[in-house]
């Protein structure tokens, strides 16, 4: 049996599908943050995380009649807002680079140790080149193998483990030098 938040959600995507405008607003305002905060992961800029946003909201909403409405909703708006953004990044060309030194690296006030907040490690991560950045989202923050991860990108294995190393080698070196 599902918990009692899961129901409240399912009821919200029921009425929301069936046209109910104010149930669309309130799912809007439920989800939002969540897949803001992924489409910041994977996007450039906060103006592009916040077009994705609404990109992927669309989506959820074109594809709701697809959920079985089983397990985690937000796991499945989730893994579409995933999926919207890495669809954006193939239209653009996402582009692995193998040089560490094309990284834009800004010295900022990163506040490194323990005291090191989410925006500071997402101002780190945001610096990060596209391919580093995605690779490494989809592997340490989402949770995909390397073959899925291949897969999803049509990219080698190799490819995926070696942006990772790179990606975490230029993380580390970027937080020591703020330490």
């Amino acid at each position: 049996m599902a918990n009692s938040t899961e129901e409240n959600d399912y009821d919200l995507l029921r009425r929301s599908l069936q046209g109910d405008v104010a149930s669309q607003r309130r799912f809007y305002e439920r989800f939002s943050r969540v897949v803001y905060s992924i489409c910041m992961r994977y996007m450039t800029n906060a103006d592009d995380a916040q077009d994705m946003l609404q990109d992927c909201m669309i989506k959820v909403f074109q594809r709701g009649k697809e959920f079985r409405f089983e397990g985690s909703l937000e796991g499945w708006i989730r893994r579409v807002s995933v999926n919207t953004c890495l669809d954006a990044l193939k239209k653009r060309k996402l582009q692995f680079t193998d040089d560490l030194e094309t990284a834009k690296y800004t010295p900022s006030s990163l506040q490194v140790g323990d005291s090191m907040e989410m925006k500071d490690l997402m101002k780190l991560l945001m610096q990060l080149p596209v391919g580093y950045r995605t690779v490494f989202n989809l592997f340490a923050i989402e949770g995909f193998s390397h073959a899925e991860i291949a897969d999803l990108l049509q990219i080698s294995e190799n490819t995926s483990k070696s942006q990772l190393f790179k990606a975490r080698q230029w993380l580390k070196s970027r937080l020591e030098e703020n330490d």
